[in-house]
């Protein structure tokens, strides 16, 4: 675990050096599976085709764009913790746990189901950080846990649907 920032002093006194360093710990693993999913869902936003790629590539946009912003307010809150978020490329490969897709071809359905899954594995890891805080008495960051849940489980709904009328073969 990375230790506390020392010029970042901790927003919340009330954090023990043990609490700030698991959460912002499970924080950075979470924007790095969240970096991951982003480049992801952008790959099958720029790959799609078929009859329904205006309306896949919306859906993708529009879900990337939700993404990666909230990975930006994660990294955010890590720093408000008193922490490090993540520094590069190599540190976002080190603490992924979405798989990468580099097939060269995704029918729509398999990409929404892809996506479904990794989606419902973020809403995972959304959940438990959110026991670790509710542990350790971490309000704030507990409370942006579940807006962010909400999302991720928003995104696989949609998936969900849309994966009902992608067509296997384009």
């Amino acid at each position: 675990m990375t230790a506390p920032d020392s010029r970042a002093p901790a927003v919340s006194a009330r954090l023990s050096s043990i609490a700030v360093s698991e959460i912002s710990g499970a924080l950075r693993a979470l924007i790095a599976d969240m970096y991951a999913l982003y480049l992801k869902t952008k790959n099958f936003h720029w790959h799609t085709s078929g009859p329904h790629i205006r309306d896949h590539r919306l859906l993708l946009n529009e879900q990337a764009t939700q993404i990666v912003a909230t990975a930006d307010m994660i990294a955010g809150r890590t720093r408000k913790l008193g922490s490090h978020a993540l520094h590069s490329i190599g540190h976002i490969v080190r603490l992924q746990r979405i798989l990468d897709n580099d097939v060269d071809y995704v029918t729509p359905a398999e990409m929404f189901a892809e996506l479904r899954d990794d989606n419902l594995q973020v809403a995972a890891r959304l959940r438990d950080a959110h026991e670790l805080c509710e542990e350790h008495g971490d309000i704030a960051t507990s409370k942006f846990l579940r807006t962010w849940l909400d999302e991720a489980e928003g995104r696989v709904w949609l998936l969900i649907e849309a994966g009902r009328n992608a067509t296997t073969s384009c």
